[in-house]
């Protein structure tokens, strides 16, 4: 079971893409009209009339669980589970819909709530991605539903838009993480790849305090991305490989800024001895080549997985 917390201004828009895939549900709704989608989203935009100063009234949570539990969420039962979470949450006395989709192997459902409540009054979302985490374990052991395996197996394929541009950044980095011996092979190799990083200072000085991924027009916080993709987890990552691949020397922090050798030399000089590494220009450590060994290793690991199977 994962939440994820949306907050917009917009009940159109959120009412639209919740009700408009063909087999989408719904399951339970208090407090709104629920003839058509314009009647509820005049509901919930009445009600927010209540309270005009709050820029962003719109509450929109999806839960999704495990395939491995799809026999378990009856219709029935995801309204349960719904019901917990939102009053966990503290998400009463409000006008909401949960809508069901059946359009990915992961059943999931959309709750979509008006943060003004009857009372006009607002519902705080102080904490709220820390108190999602947080119920939604919850809730999982409760009910003994399936911990997910990870980002490494999703399937970015069924993603669209911002989140499977967040998981080809999630992979990128764990591909450039096994490579890099320092901050300057770790950049250079994500630009390969089309991303680019971003450092957030402390105040008007070089101290560094966070940093964030771009790729195309989607941005994230390293965090965002990965709990183990803050700033702070991936410098102490880079400083013990930097430690062990100089025979367990004092490690020292490796600023961005560091000057020295170029990064075109440092990542040579990480990755010497690969095959597909040509020494001359910059200009030769390309994408194609950098593509091609991943391939390469990904054809590796299959066939050494397919003799372990043989041999059972």
């Amino acid at each position: 079971m994962i939440g994820k917390i949306v907050k917009g201004k917009s009940f159109k828009g959120c009412i639209s893409y919740v009700l408009n895939p063909k087999d989408a549900e719904l399951l339970l709704s208090e407090g709104v009209l629920t003839t058509d989608t314009k009647s509820i989203t005049n509901s919930f935009y009445m009600q927010s009339l209540m309270n005009p100063n709050l820029a962003k009234c719109v509450g929109h949570i999806s839960l999704s669980y495990s395939k491995e539990d799809t026999s378990l969420l009856t219709n029935k039962m995801m309204v349960q589970l719904a019901k917990e979470y939102m009053q966990a949450m503290k998400i009463e006395n409000t006008q909401f819909i949960v809508i069901r989709h059946n359009n990915t192997d992961n059943p999931h459902c959309h709750i979509v709530f008006n943060r003004i409540d009857n009372e006009g009054k607002t519902i705080s979302d102080k904490n709220d991605r820390y108190r999602n985490e947080k119920i939604c374990k919850q809730i999982k052991d409760k009910y003994r539903l399936t911990y997910g395996q990870g980002k490494d197996r999703t399937n970015i394929q069924k993603l669209k838009g911002a989140e499977q541009t967040k998981y080809e950044i999630y992979k990128a980095i764990k591909t450039s993480l096994s490579m890099a011996r320092n901050w300057q092979q770790f950049e250079h190799i994500l630009n390969i790849q089309g991303i680019s990083i971003a450092y957030k200072h402390k105040g008007q000085t070089n101290e560094i305090q966070g940093i964030s991924f771009k790729k195309g027009q989607h941005s994230f916080k390293g965090s965002d991305v990965d709990r183990s993709f803050s700033y702070s987890k991936l410098n102490n990552q880079l400083i013990e490989k930097n430690r062990l691949d100089n025979n367990s020397q004092s490690a020292r922090q490796v600023q961005p800024e560091q000057k020295g050798a170029s990064i075109v030399e440092s990542v040579i000089d990480g990755l010497a001895g690969a095959s597909f590494i040509e020494t001359g220009s910059g200009e030769d450590f390309q994408e194609n080549a950098f593509r091609e060994r991943m391939e390469y290793e990904e054809q590796k690991r299959k066939k050494k997985k397919k003799r372990r199977g043989g041999g059972l």
